[in-house]
């Protein structure tokens, strides 16, 4: 909706002979409807070999312009993109979607799409209109419906290119613009031409250096119509209808990017969008002629009130009682805070199955979520805080962006719209306080999804000055746990008992796969790899004991050769500890997230054949990370009975370790599987 102060002013701005800036009257990058030979040329694209698209040319910019009277000023967005395609695994390049952003009776608006394929036969450049009969759209959620096209007769080879205009009444929903994807980028240019009337943070992130980066100011002219309606007291008291001219500033900006290389995702990394280069725009107010400014940012207080009056979100916080008899007997069999917690966070999990759906706000109520025994995250989650509200407790929601959402930096304007997932925290005695989610069948309670591990989450409270920033950082770790007997013979075969326990976020993960595999199928799949493994009786124990890890117990037996060996070269550790450096690249410029702290712990037992000794054992160290950030330690030692005792702990103390450590970390991994592939030598006595 317009706002209010611009309806009453109705600017119809109407470009005057005003000194305009030069940067938007500089030669576009691209014209449509025209390729160029040379774009057909594989020698051209020799260096793009690993690619399976190149984005030519993407060409964007927003400007101001006004509609009928009393509608206000309207965002302009027009794109031009140009794509070659080299595989068939670019061919989904070939499909778009235009998101548009749509509010009661207002939306944003596609326009003059175009689009064609280019393929070259015989030399000659062959174009295929896109058809308005491969346009489609879709509701992507309550307040964006996206528009989706796909180009036709695509081939390996071909050129891709399409253009459009988006039309915006939202004039928050300046267009933000991104010149890094996952495949590389010849050229990318955005340019905006914002009237001094409107005060946008322009925020720039990434990694790539810009070829242009120009801001200029100039004149420009507006004329100003009024209508009779116009409140006494504005633009000099008048009261009747008129229009006069007047000079405004106008500040325009240019940024291009230059042979982008594409962005590679990374092991132990949030949402790529966290990290590509990319321009986002964030309306902060308005600058009206002879008026002060006004702000429009939003505040953390009046979001906490907006969200605790809304009937989606904060009103559903009000309507547990109809738990009221499923939680009488709960809360007089546990009488301790944390026990009646954990008894509520079992009843709300086992009652509503989450649809994989990550929302902020319930899709109707939670009572209809808890009918239906199906609901979104926010259904499961507000519920939870319902309940134990209900019960008594002081619970309070947590919004939050998920690891695939991107993070949220608490230095920029708050925004609603960056977050997507809400949690309950709960405060306890004696200062203590928990986050708890309901919405996995397998979480333990007070451990928060893997996928909501993101930084920090917003805590709304009734009283929103109490309103803060709260630490998403988990107490508990990923443990993994091995205990390791094995036999060998004179042949170099072993027999082996192995006692695994999976804890904290390996233990979810483990849970997780047991579940969806099944005992045989998980059993099957960790043999993978492990060449020569016969395993005999396994059993899992504490499996449904959720916050004890996964237990695992099982036997196993190698084969060794035909007949005894004189000199046995063991790796024992290959198929028990770190087979690979999961750091392959020399450089990171983004922090390695592991979500939370680490310990791997390993004890192994060998039993030597009668008649061998110990030729050669790997050296026992104990290395640290910088700044304490973790430390591996290995021990070997022969024993006086016959055998070898190994002991492997790996500690990651810190989820976050910057790019600037990640060359630190890469090193420390390469020598903790280096040393975890050192062999020991046998030698038989003679």
């Amino acid at each position: 909706m317009v706002p209010t102060i611009l309806r009453r002013l109705a600017l119809l701005a109407v470009v005057g002979c005003g000194i305009m800036p030069s940067a938007f009257s500089q030669v576009e990058p691209i014209k449509f409807g025209k390729p160029e030979l040379k774009d057909f040329d594989p020698k051209n694209f020799v260096a793009d070999s690993a690619a399976e698209a190149v984005v030519l040319c993407d060409f964007g910019r927003s400007r101001f312009e006004t509609g009928v009277a009393d509608e206000g000023f309207k965002i302009v967005f027009e794109r031009v993109t140009r794509i070659k395609i080299l595989t068939k695994a670019g061919y989904d390049r070939a499909t778009v979607e235009v998101p548009l952003y749509h509010k009661g009776t207002s939306e944003e608006k596609l326009l003059n799409l175009k689009g064609f394929t280019y393929n070259l036969a015989n030399g000659q450049i062959v174009k295929e209109k896109l058809e308005s009969a491969a346009v489609f759209r879709e509701e992507t959620s309550a307040n964006i419906t996206t528009r989706k096209f796909t180009l036709p007769n695509v081939r390996e080879g071909a050129v891709i290119e399409y253009s459009y205009t988006v039309s915006s009444d939202f004039l928050f929903n300046f267009n933000d613009w991104q010149f890094q994807y996952s495949i590389p980028v010849r050229w990318s240019e955005y340019r905006a031409q914002i009237p001094e009337y409107f005060d946008y943070k322009i925020l720039m992130q990434g990694y790539v250096p810009l070829a242009v980066n120009e801001h200029q100011s100039g004149n420009t002219q507006f004329t100003v119509r009024w209508s009779s309606s116009l409140e006494p007291g504005m633009q000099g008291g008048r009261t009747s209808g008129g229009s006069e001219t007047v000079s405004a500033q106008m500040q325009t900006h240019r940024w291009a990017a230059e042979n982008v290389p594409a962005f590679r995702n990374e092991p132990f990394m949030t949402s790529s969008r966290d990290f590509v280069a990319r321009l986002d725009f964030e309306l902060a107010g308005f600058k009206w002629p002879n008026q002060a400014y006004k702000s429009v940012a939003s505040s953390w207080q009046g979001i906490n009130d907006d969200l605790l009056a809304h009937e989606s979100f904060g009103v559903q916080l009000k309507r547990g009682g109809f738990l009221k008899e499923q939680l009488t007997p709960l809360l007089a069999q546990e009488k301790d805070p944390a026990a009646r917690v954990a008894a509520i966070h079992a009843l709300v999990r086992k009652a509503v199955k989450y649809d994989g759906h990550d929302r902020l706000y319930s899709n109707a109520t939670i009572r209809k979520a808890y009918d239906l025994h199906r609901g979104s995250a926010a259904d499961v989650n507000l519920l939870l805080i319902a309940a134990l509200r209900e019960a008594g407790l002081q619970a309070n929601p947590v919004l939050l962006s998920t690891r695939d959402n991107g993070f949220v930096n608490t230095d920029f304007l708050p925004m609603l719209s960056r977050f997507n997932y809400v949690v309950a925290h709960v405060s306890l005695p004696e200062g203590k306080e928990m986050l708890v989610d309901a919405t996995e069948e397998l979480l333990p309670c007070g451990m928060l999804p893997t996928r909501c591990l993101n930084g920090n989450g917003r805590l709304i409270m009734p009283k929103a000055t109490d309103s803060r920033w709260i630490s998403l950082a988990p107490q508990q770790r990923l443990t993994e746990y091995q205990q390791i007997q094995l036999v060998f013979d004179d042949k170099g075969g072993y027999t082996g008992k192995v006692h695994a326990e999976h804890g904290g976020y390996a233990g979810l993960h483990q849970r997780d796969r047991l579940r969806e595999k099944g005992e045989k199928k998980f059993v099957e799949e960790m043999l993978r790899g492990r060449e020569g493994w016969n395993l005999g009786k396994y059993q899992f124990s504490q499996r449904d004991v959720l916050d004890k890890p996964l237990a695992l117990d099982y036997e196993l037996t190698v084969a060794g050769s035909d007949a005894p060996v004189g000199t046995m070269y063991l790796k024992p550790l290959q198929h028990f500890g770190n087979s690979r450096n999961p750091f392959v690249h020399e450089e990171r410029l983004f922090p390695v997230d592991f979500g939370c702290a680490m310990d791997e712990t390993l004890v192994m037992t060998l039993t030597l054949p009668s008649g061998y000794i110990v030729e050669e054992l790997p050296k026992s160290t104990n290395m640290a990370l910088p700044e304490n950030g973790g430390r591996f330690i290995f021990q070997a030692q022969p024993a006086a009975d016959g055998t070898i005792q190994l002991m492997s702990r790996l500690n990651l103390t810190r989820p976050v370790y910057s790019a600037e450590e990640y060359k630190s970390l890469r090193e420390f991994y390469r020598l903790v599987v280096a040393k975890q592939a050192e062999q020991i030598v046998l030698k038989k006595k003679s």
